[in-house]
């Protein structure tokens, strides 16, 4: 019995050991399982979003986990994702406990990020035409945009535009480079350039032996020779969400439809309204409405004045050459022969122009359809046009003010009704009601022709000018200078009064030019 006993407890014994052996294994051996630490926590379950995604031994691990699990959402697409990522973990302190493995953990997350996605940012690309800018999905739709404004002059479509980084800025900015289709074949060839090596070398020594001559007409390459974009575009790339993208045939409709804009026209010698609003294809009632100084289609205008005009604009503008040949009547530019001895107001006309005939072929620059200048590169006249000569005056004519200061006008120059028995119903100056004894002043410098009595005109004035003028002040009432006298132009020489054929103090103005009375409130300064 006792023996039997014996082995009994030999056996437990063995038993405990062998437990204690598999739990020290357990222990330290499977990495399903963490070591009891009496240090506080020492496992974690992860919620994610609040959702659990599995259970780690240190919240290291978990923040790794979760960081590997965003990459794996954001490599799905080459688009920016933007998703939350709210990573709460609940810790507690075991003799032992169960970790999860880490491939498990990471797609828990991948699961829980990828239904959570806010939106997702598309890689884009912003265009700036000066202050206009468009989104757009794609390099493409860019390049397809830009070329569509090229393709609307180039019917033969041998221009192409390409996008390429703009060497002037820190930041990673595009431009545009158009090219031609030949350029762009050569820049794709892979080819050794023959100009480089022997075949340069062939083509100078041509050249020094037979320096190429003038061009003959048929020599010159016709048609389109260069094109580039007359605004400033910059392209840069963006992350942007769907509804911020424009598609591309709305954005080629914004680019290149016209819209007016504003612009100023210069007034050439021989331009009247009529021709300017068929010139600028504005109706005339347009055109006078826009323009403060013209009160209707008879309203005068001058050389060198301006005048307010819309044209039709896109938004990007592009600026072509062209070489065009052309035949034409032409005539030569006026020869001025000066005279200092004349007003510049003189002129004589000493031979009259006649129109001659040219072949040419032209240079021409358009900004979209407007012709913006023009080279001659080679003409060949028909028959030679004469040019007009004219001699015309150097020195500056003098000048006529007011000869009173103050006064009421009570009657204006032309027909009028007669004021009193013996008065003209076409009225030759103009009148300013004033009280008798009030100065009078010389409009201009010159010399007394007349003073004293004038009939109707009472006691007057008369003195001529050095620009052939006269001037008459009548109605005085005292007379203060001579005839033959110099006076200078300001200087006092009578006194208003109410002689004369009168019907109250005033004083009478005239201004006359080759013996003609004009009105004077054309020529007053």
């Amino acid at each position: 019995m006792k023996r039997i006993t014996g082995c009994y407890k030999k056996l437990k014994i063995r038993s405990i050991k062998i437990t204690v052996l598999t739990l020290f294994v357990s222990i330290f051996f499977l990495p399903s399982f963490v070591p009891f630490q009496k240090t506080g926590n020492n496992i974690f379950t992860v919620i994610l979003n609040n959702e659990e995604v599995g259970v780690v031994s240190t919240p290291e691990e978990a923040e790794e986990y979760v960081l590997e699990a965003r990459r794996k959402v954001a490599s799905g697409s080459e688009e920016l994702v933007l998703v939350e990522s709210d990573l709460k973990l609940e810790g507690r302190e075991v003799l032992w406990g169960r970790i999860d493995e880490p491939e498990q953990v990471v797609e828990r997350m991948v699961q829980v990020l990828t239904s959570d996605i806010k939106e997702t940012l598309h890689r884009s690309y912003v265009v700036k035409i000066n202050e206009y800018m468009v989104n757009l999905s794609s390099q493409g739709d860019v390049l397809s945009l830009l070329q569509a404004a090229l393709d609307k002059y180039d019917s033969e479509n041998n221009y192409q535009v390409d996008l390429k980084l703009d060497p002037t800025r820190e930041l990673p900015v595009l431009t545009t480079n158009i090219m031609t289709l030949e350029e762009v074949v050569e820049e794709n060839r892979e080819t050794v350039n023959m100009e480089a090596g022997i075949h340069a070398e062939i083509t100078e020594l041509f050249e020094q032996i037979e320096p190429a001559g003038e061009k003959d007409f048929e020599d010159y390459d016709l048609g389109l020779i260069s094109m580039e974009y007359g605004d400033t575009i910059e392209v840069v790339e963006a992350y942007l969400k769907e509804e911020e993208l424009t598609d591309l045939d709305t954005a080629i409709l914004e680019v290149t439809q016209e819209e007016e804009k504003s612009d100023v026209y210069e007034v050439v010698s021989g331009d009247t309204l009529s021709e300017i609003a068929i010139k600028t294809n504005i109706p005339m009632d347009k055109l006078v409405e826009m323009n403060e100084s013209l009160k209707d289609e008879n309203s005068m205008i001058r050389v060198g004045e301006e005048l307010v005009i819309t044209v039709p604009e896109p938004k990007l503008a592009v600026v072509r050459q062209e070489e065009m040949y052309y035949e034409e009547d032409y005539e030569e530019e006026v020869i001025y022969i000066d005279n200092d001895e004349w007003y510049t107001t003189e002129t004589k006309t000493l031979q009259e122009p006649s129109a001659g005939h040219r072949k040419v072929i032209a240079l021409v620059t358009f900004e979209n359809d407007k012709e913006i200048n023009t080279e001659i590169l080679k003409e060949e006249i028909t028959y030679q046009a004469v040019p007009k000569i004219v001699e015309r005056g150097t020195k500056i004519p003098p000048t006529y003010i007011k000869p009173i200061s103050g006064g009421r006008m009570s009657s204006g120059f032309g027909r009028r009704n007669r004021p009193t028995k013996g008065a003209s119903s076409y009225h030759k100056g103009i009148d300013w009601a004033i009280p008798t004894g009030t100065a009078v002043f010389a409009s201009c410098g010159g010399t007394v022709a007349k003073a004293g009595w004038g009939s109707g005109y009472g006691y007057v004035v008369y003195i001529n000018h050095p620009d052939g003028r006269q001037t008459r002040y009548g109605h005085l009432s005292k007379v203060l200078v001579s005839p033959g006298q110099t006076v200078s132009q300001g200087q006092k020489i009578a006194l208003s009064g109410n002689t004369g054929v009168s019907t109250g103090p005033h004083l009478h103005f005239e201004i006359l030019i080759n013996g003609t009375q004009v009105n004077p409130l054309k020529y007053l300064n």
